[in-house]
Formats: C-alpha cells, structure tokens, sequence
C-alpha cells in the first residue's frame, strides 16, 4: 500500500508533534504546577490562599490532557521509548504520579472544613503536587541528556540497570532545578494575569522575579556542562532513515561535545536557546514593570525555548543508553510501523484542532481576574 508520506517524513513529523505536546503540557499545566509551587509562600490568609487557589481551579484539570496525550502518543508513535522509559524510570514515574494525584484531593477537600491546621495541611500537599512533578520532569530530562543504563539484547528486550537515587546527578539536578525555576517562573506570570492586585501579586512578583533569574543562571550552567562535561552521543555509521525499527541497526558512539553538533550543521536551531534566555528576560522585566501580558508571554517563550533546545540538541536520539550506546533509541529506529504513523496523523489532524479549538473558547469564557470578594459570592469556588 502506497502512502501519501514517507516513512522518514512521518517519523520526522512525529518527532515534531512530540515536541508540540510537551510544550503544550509545560505552557498550560506547567503554570498550575508553578501555582502550587508558590501557593504556601504568596498567600498567607486562607482567603489570599483561597484566592491563588482558584486563579488555577477552573481550568487545571483540562491543561492536564496534555499529559495524558505526551504519554499516549509516546505509547503509539514511539513504542521503544514508552517500553524502556515507562519500566525503567518506573519508581520516579509512581512518584510524579503520587505527587499528581494530592493535586485533585487537595483541591476538593481543602475546604469542606474550617480548620486551619485542616486547610494548611492540603495547601502543603498542593505544593509538593506542584513542585515535586516540576522537579522530577527536569530530572528526568535531565537523564535523558545523559543517557540512561538500559541495554536492549538480541530479541529486542530491554534490561534496565539503573535505580532510583542514580538519576539524581549533579547534571540532572540542574536540569531539574532549572525545570522548578522555569515553571515557578510561569506560575507567577499566571498570577499577575490572574490574581487581584495586592498582596498576593506583589510576593509572586518577588518569588517569579528570583526563579527568573535562577532559570538564566542554571540554563546557562546546564549549556556549559553540555558543552564541557561527559554528555553527547552521535551516529557513527550508515544511517537508513526509511528502514524498519530496529535500534540495533545503528551504531553509535559516546561522544562529549556531541549535543551541540547540529548547531554546527544547522545554524538556525540557535534560536531555541536565544528563546530561553531572551524569554526570561522579557519575562522579569514584564513583573518588575507590573506587566502582565508582558510577563506571562515571556515565560511562555522561555519555556518553549528551553525544552525546544534539548530536543534539537539531542536529535535524531530520543533516549541514549549510556551503558550501551548501540541500544539507544532515535527518531529513525524507535517508532512505530508506516502505517500506523500514518493512521495517528490522521486522528491527530482531525482531533488535535478541536482539543486547541474547545481549550480557546474555555479560557475565553474563563478569562478575568480571581478576587477575594468573589469567594463570598460564588458557591462554586474551591
């Protein structure tokens, strides 16, 4: 059967809608994360809590169908990695899980009682809901850069030899502080967006303006570990982008400095990092000034750049292993069949505008400022 794309494009174009996923989970989700993150430290009376609380109530559960959608089309497009990431990063995944799961239960239970101790109880869970995902994302990304110790043998079976406490390295550390940095950063954007002017926009503007600056400063320190320290990898032999899955087809090699080859070969792909400190930037000037659209695009520009920069940093590889580099697994030797890449495309051009569509037309009908006037008169606040 003669398709209309070729296998290479569909990978291509699938590697590209990965990436568009992710972006769309840390643009959306990623401020309700930053949100908690922050809940415990700008709002200090239940109604200031209270208040912080809602700016994210309407809408945070819909922001995670992005999740949900990264991890299917990672389970459909890309079944190698799902199997080797999914198993092997299995502890850190129940963990991100666990933390995810306080969120809901810390939004519905917060305030069925009048208790102090009660809703500050709930308050510190929405904050390890928010922060402990933040940080074990950049982690793990972080490992991805790396290479993770798993190693496929002749059937195609994967045999992970890695544990839990080995993934938190000095390099995945910064790469999860950055990701902590760079969401705390969108989640005060969100409030000067959201929040009524007072109190509580001025400590997000203070807490946004500090992991502002800690997401330059580490997203640079991460750039010179990349450039100077033990991290790359890079095909060495022929390489058939159109031939079946098979990663032990490839050859590859460890190779530091290797990350930054395709900034030599595509001098273009500059612009991702450019974004992530530029984004930044405009995006402390937009609190500092008081300037909430200002403010909120520029953290949503810096977050697009900074996860934009590892994966054309790291392409064509999805998940290196560092244990056995002939195992690792890139966008030409880890996806799925032609034809299923071919079939996705279509419900994905199909279904992904209307997700974008409906999510519009909610934060349209959601928009304007939460206050804490408005939980005195409104019955369906948390």
């Amino acid at each position: 059967m003669d398709l209309p794309l070729d296998f290479a494009t569909l990978r291509l174009i699938w590697w590209g809608l990965l990436g568009v996923l992710l972006i769309g989970f840390a643009l959306t989700d990623g401020f309700d994360l930053g949100v908690g993150a922050l809940l415990p430290f700008v709002a200090r009376t239940d109604e200031e809590r209270r208040m912080v609380i809602n700016t994210v109530g309407a809408t945070w559960e819909g922001n995670q169908v992005w999740f949900i959608l990264g991890g299917g089309a990672i389970f459909a497009a890309w079944p190698f990695v799902y199997a080797v990431s999914f198993s092997g990063f299995y502890l850190a995944m129940f963990l991100v899980l666990a933390a995810l799961i306080l969120r809901p239960v810390s939004f519905k239970y917060r305030s069925k009682r009048p208790s102090p101790k009660w809703r500050s109880f709930w308050d510190w869970c929405l904050f390890i809901g928010g922060f402990v995902p933040a940080l074990v994302f950049g982690v793990a990304v972080g490992n991805v850069m790396l290479g993770a110790p798993f190693r496929l043998d002749g059937d195609l079976r994967s045999f992970y030899e890695g544990n839990l406490f080995g993934l938190f390295s000095p390099f995945s550390l910064i790469a999860g502080l950055l990701s902590v940095a760079m969401l705390v950063l969108h989640g005060a954007a969100w409030l000067a967006v959201k929040a009524e002017p007072g109190p509580v926009m001025n400590r997000a503007r203070l807490y946004g303006s500090v992991a502002g600056v800690l997401a330059i400063v580490l997203f640079a320190v991460g750039g010179l570990y990349v450039a100077f320290g033990p991290l790359g990898f890079r095909i060495t032999g022929d390489l058939d982008v159109q031939g079946v899955s098979n990663p032990l087809r490839t050859t590859v090699e460890a190779a530091p400095g290797a990350w930054l080859d395709n900034y030599g070969l595509y001098p273009w792909m500059v612009i991702a990092p450019v974004m992530g400190f530029v984004g930044a930037v405009v995006g402390l000037v937009g609190l500092w000034r008081r300037s909430a659209p200002l403010a909120f695009g520029g953290s949503s520009v810096s977050a697009v750049g900074i996860i934009s920069t590892v994966g054309l940093s790291m392409f064509p590889f999805i998940l290196p292993s560092s244990i056995n580099p002939q195992s690792s697994l890139t966008v030409w030797n880890a996806s799925s069949s032609h034809l299923t890449l071919f079939i996705m495309l279509i419900v994905t051009a199909i279904f992904l505008p209307l997700i974008l569509v409906y999510t519009a037309w909610v934060y349209r009908v959601l928009w304007g400022r939460t206050s804490t006037a408005a939980l005195k008169t409104n019955p369906d606040l948390y």
